[in-house]
């Protein structure tokens, strides 16, 4: 099944993942990736944390550099080389070089793995100076370096989202007076509204002022600097704006190219990560995926997912099989000192597809009351009524609270039941857990419910 030439458009997490595993498994195999800006293989998720200051240095944030990949792995690697058309019919790519000229490529399988893109609406103002999406490590070293030569005092985080709330700490480790504003009532949409206003408290606690239920329509501007964010109730002065409004997939080259897009225009795949378009695959945050919970197609955009997409295209680019099973939607983050999870369904997604649900939610200590260091942990569970299926849950709390999100993953995976939650053998001692692990606890007072 290999062919001769593999050419992957992306050299981040899916790319590069897909890359390594083809020069593992078939030594010889040519290999040539274009990547748009000079780095590869990079912690997208270690952006926020360099830009607050607790990471010093970005190549901390690098895995593998170009060099590496085409010195010790005898992968190419042409960085600064954008790929801007695809033919499928010729089997051959446009670039243009980071001299601007262009040039066709040609490939007997393609790979596309050109990630995500920031939203922002079409708003007055949103090309200033001083706005920034993140996306790219580029990206989040340019915000860096405004932080250093410009010394703005006041920031706007529009947008409520992970990225949107790491930011916020960010920026408030960087003595910012920062303000948030958010389109929904609430912030983290990715929760029930009874734990996203936990977050919110959270926010506020460290000294980030929120504004809800407000829409973005513009930015005010001087000498094609932002000065402003305006919404719908009010203007709010800023010399530095972060979008946190999420991301879309970047499968605009793929669409033009007559590959067929499915769940928010994310490029369609199987599961091996193949496209609908003969000898292209693709894979990472354009792509879209199987929630195991639905059943149905969705959208996720995670370095996690885009690694182990990556590593399933890799093997079956270099002629083995291996198929990617899906997610059930985990994801963790954290602002300051308080943890927030999630894992599968929430409220209203079970509404929308007509699940008969029953929902816990207590309160409890990440540790033994009595030992030092125990602080909140609340845990809101959702099962299914009759089946006793488990369908959810999310998690906030002080240290030790995110992770026990994991055991949410791994019982959705198994499709276990509420009961065998309460049933499992988890661990205890109290630096870790009270004797009843929170998890457990919210557990059993659900199964009274189903």
């Amino acid at each position: 099944m290999p062919k001769d030439r593999i050419v992957i458009i992306g050299g981040d997490a899916a790319g590069m993942s897909a890359a390594s595993k083809i020069r593992r498994m078939r030594p010889d195999q040519a290999i040539l990736v274009f990547e748009r800006t000079d780095f590869t293989s990079y912690s997208a998720c270690g952006i926020p944390y360099f830009i607050g200051g607790l990471i010093d240095d970005v190549d901390q944030l690098i895995a593998r550099n170009p060099e590496t990949f085409r010195d010790k792995y005898g992968i190419e690697v042409r960085t600064q080389h954008e790929v801007v058309a695809i033919d499928p019919q010729s089997q051959r790519i446009t670039v243009r070089s980071r001299k601007n000229c262009e040039f066709t490529e040609a490939y007997d399988q393609l790979l596309i793995a050109t990630g995500a893109r920031p939203f922002c609406p079409d708003v007055p103002g949103a090309n200033s100076s001083g706005i920034f999406g993140l996306s790219t490590l580029a990206s989040g070293i340019r915000v860096r370096e405004f932080l250093v030569n410009h010394q703005p005092k006041q920031a706007v985080v529009v947008g409520g989202g992970y990225i949107g709330l790491e930011m916020a700490e960010a920026l408030i480790r960087q003595k910012l007076k920062v303000s948030l504003v958010q389109r929904s009532s609430q912030v983290m949409g990715t929760l029930d509204p009874d734990m996203g206003a936990l977050v919110s408290k959270a926010l506020k606690d460290v000294g980030v002022t929120l504004y809800l239920s407000e829409r973005l329509e513009g930015f005010e501007t001087s000498c094609g600097r932002v000065t402003g964010v305006v919404t719908d109730l009010r203007t709010l002065p800023a010399d530095l704006v972060i979008l946190g409004m999420g991301v879309r997939p970047n499968s605009e080259l793929a669409g033009k190219a007559g590959v067929s897009l499915g769940e928010k225009d994310a490029i369609k795949v199987d599961n091996r990560m193949r496209t609908e378009t003969e000898n292209i695959w693709a894979a990472g945050d354009c792509v879209a995926t199987l929630n195991r919970i639905t059943g149905k197609p969705t959208y996720v955009a995670l370095g996690t997912v885009a690694n182990k997409q990556g590593v399933v295209a890799g093997m079956n680019l270099a002629g083995g099989d291996s198929q990617f099973p899906g997610v059930v939607g985990t994801a963790v983050s954290k602002i300051c000192k308080v943890e927030v999870a999630r894992s599968g369904l929430q409220e209203k997604e079970l509404k929308a597809l007509g699940y008969e649900y029953a929902v816990a939610t207590i309160d409890a200590k990440t540790r033994a009351g009595y030992f030092p260091g125990a602080g909140p942990i609340t845990v809101k569970l959702l099962g299914e009524k009759n089946s006793g299926r488990l369908l959810g849950a999310q998690i906030v709390g002080m240290e030790g609270a995110a992770k026990r999100i994991d055991t949410i993953a791994t019982a959705l995976t198994a499709r276990m039941t509420v009961k065998d939650l309460v049933d499992l053998d988890l661990s205890y001692a109290p630096p870790f857990s009270p004797v009843w692990d929170p998890v457990q606890i919210a557990a059993r007072k659900l199964v009274k419910t189903l």
